[in-house]
């Protein structure tokens, strides 16, 4: 029993070790609820149509 727990916490400090090497956004401090983060995400898929529209109509 404790080889596997030695296992698992020998493979959680690995994963945790590449995953912050590798250079991702890696947060251990839990759920963020921040209104101010959601509310830019519409704006941007909302300005990516309208900026296509003008490269669709050049090109006919």
């Amino acid at each position: 029993m404790w080889k596997l727990l030695v296992g698992f916490f020998a493979f959680a400090a690995l994963a945790m070790f590449i995953l912050m090497k590798s250079g991702g956004d890696i947060d251990m401090s839990g759920e963020k609820h921040d209104v101010a983060g959601h509310a830019a995400e519409p704006a941007a898929s909302q300005a990516a149509p309208a900026a296509s529209a003008p490269a669709s109509a050049a090109s006919m």
